[in-house]
Order: C-alpha cells, then sequence, then structure tokens
C-alpha cells in the first residue's frame, strides 16, 4: 500500500511539473496579447510612430490568430481620405507578409482585393460626354454609391470560405471601363482590402480587422494636387479637391470611429514594416519555433 501510494505521488509530482510548463491554449493566448499590448502600446509613445490609437479589444482578438487559437482565414480592410497613404501602407503589408511566407514555405499567405475595381463601368456614359473630365463634372466618383460594394463584399466572403473567385479590374486610365471575372483570385490566409470606401456601411462588415489612416488636412492637400500635376489635371485639379474633400466629411472620416485601429499616414515608410515584423516574430515563435531565424 505504501509503496502504491508513493508511486501515485511521483506519478502526480510528474503530471504537476509538466502542467507547469505546457500552456493551455488560454494561457498562451492571454501571453501573446500581454506582448502585443507592450508592442502597441511601445509604438504609440514612441517619437515618430505609426499608431494614433487602437482599440484595446483589438489585442485580444490579434491574439487569437497569432498564437493559432484562431485558424481560420482574416481579413483587413484598410480606409482613408484620397492621398492618405493607406495603397502605400498596404503594398508594405503585402510585401512583408510575402516575405515572411516564402521564408517559411508557407502558401496562399494573402490575397487583396482591390475596392477601386469595384467602380461601376461607366464608359458608355464618358464617350457620350466626349472626354472622362466631361463626364466627372456631371458624374460624381467621390460617393460610395459610385462602386459595387456589395458584389465586393460578397467576394470577400466567398474567399473567407475557401473559394476562389474572379475579380473586376476597373481601368483608371479615363475610360471609365471595368473588365468583370477579370482577375483569379485564390482564397488564403489573410485577405486585405484598401479604399476611400472599404469601411463605409455596405462592405464593413466583412472585415475582421478595420484600419483607418490618418493624415493632416494640409499633408494631404500637399500630397493630393503633386498627384494632381503628375496626372495632368491641370484647373480641374481644385474643383475635384473641393469636392473630395467635402465628400470625405460625410463618407470616410466617420470611418475612423469603428476603426480598430488608426495609423498615421505620416510616419517613415520603413516603420511599418518594422512594426509588422514585430508581429510576424510573435507568429514565428507560437507556430515555427524549430526554425532557426538568422
Amino acid at each position: 500500500m505504501v509503496e502504491y501510494i508513493l508511486h501515485k505521488t511521483k506519478e502526480e509530482t510528474a503530471l504537476n511539473t509538466r502542467k507547469m510548463y505546457v500552456s493551455t491554449p488560454y494561457n498562451r493566448v492571454q501571453a501573446v496579447e500581454e506582448r502585443l499590448k507592450k508592442i502597441f502600446d511601445e509604438e504609440l509613445k514612441s517619437e515618430g510612430s505609426i499608431l494614433v490609437s487602437y482599440k484595446p479589444a483589438v489585442l485580444s482578438k490579434l491574439a487569437k490568430y497569432l498564437s493559432g487559437h484562431i485558424s481560420r482565414p482574416a481579413s483587413i480592410g484598410i480606409a482613408g481620405e484620397t492621398a492618405s497613404g493607406k495603397s502605400t501602407i498596404t503594398l508594405d503589408i503585402i510585401d512583408t507578409i510575402k516575405s515572411f511566407a516564402t521564408e517559411f514555405e508557407i502558401e496562399n499567405a494573402i490575397t487583396r482585393v482591390n475596392t477601386d475595381d469595384y467602380y461601376y463601368d461607366r464608359s458608355e456614359m464618358v464617350k457620350a460626354a466626349g472626354s472622362f473630365a466631361e463626364f466627372a463634372k456631371n458624374y460624381d466618383l467621390d460617393v460610395p454609391q459610385a462602386l459595387e460594394l456589395e458584389l465586393m463584399s460578397e467576394h470577400i466572403k466567398e474567399l473567407l470560405n475557401g473559394k476562389s473567385v474572379f475579380l473586376p479590374k476597373y481601368d483608371m486610365s479615363g475610360t471609365a471601363i471595368r473588365h468583370d471575372n477579370h482577375t483569379l483570385a485564390n482564397p488564403s490566409k489573410i485577405i486585405i482590402s484598401e479604399g476611400l470606401f472599404t469601411l463605409t456601411e455596405k462592405i464593413k462588415d466583412a472585415f475582421e480587422f478595420k484600419i483607418y489612416v490618418d493624415v493632416r488636412a494640409n499633408v494631404q492637400k500637399d500630397r493630393f494636387f503633386v498627384r494632381a500635376e503628375e496626372r495632368g489635371l491641370g484647373e480641374s485639379a481644385n474643383g475635384i479637391y473641393q469636392n473630395a474633400s467635402q465628400k470625405a466629411e460625410i463618407y470616410i472620416r466617420p470611418c475612423k470611429q469603428d476603426a480598430d485601429i488608426v495609423l498615421s499616414g505620416e510616419a517613415v515608410r520603413a516603420r511599418y514594416k518594422a512594426f509588422l515584423n514585430r508581429l510576424i516574430s510573435i507568429v514565428q515563435q507560437e507556430n515555427f519555433r524549430n526554425k532557426i531565424i538568422l
């Protein structure tokens, strides 16, 4: 009997010891969330930060994905005014994630769904007007109603459900042609979209993570007119800017309050990738422990 008790005690001791060193799923998520809070707060307090603000709840949600507790695909929606820097940030996110995926031989890491490709085809109206400039005088492209956001939402949901879809492609050269079923998009671990109206009412619920890119008005205005000159908009630039600014007040700026994360569109470009790499390091440590990174 004594031997039996001692044997059981040793077994229980060994089991309890193992429990001390094996994280439960909950503890693992909690530990990742604590690391995320440290990373976010350090960035938020730093000079020239890419972060303007974040909602604490996003850390819990992000921790579940990064730790592997949630394995389903994630969708990211990025919005902001024209010339805010959202497209540049999006491309940097895609580039950084693809680099990580290549290194770790991860297939189907990220798929981009470009909001601008969902503008309605208005090529016949452009032809009737004689030019895109004349067409634009009477047709407002700076409202969400100019895009088929319901179709975009359907495409994102299909990708998240593991289905391949054919995406449209809008010609931005001034023809207003939309080529439907143009580009095959395959499901992936991350679906990312950016655009003026990506977080507006008809589409925002398609995104698990909502990001708004904020920029000071004077910086955004300067960028806009540099871009306008490059595109040869001439005297029409002033009118286009005024209309875009007025419509942004109605449709785009209110999206900021729904965002999980607000990014600065004015930070040094390299800092976005550096911040994202800190998040990726968590994925690396949690899910690729056996691979050594030099």
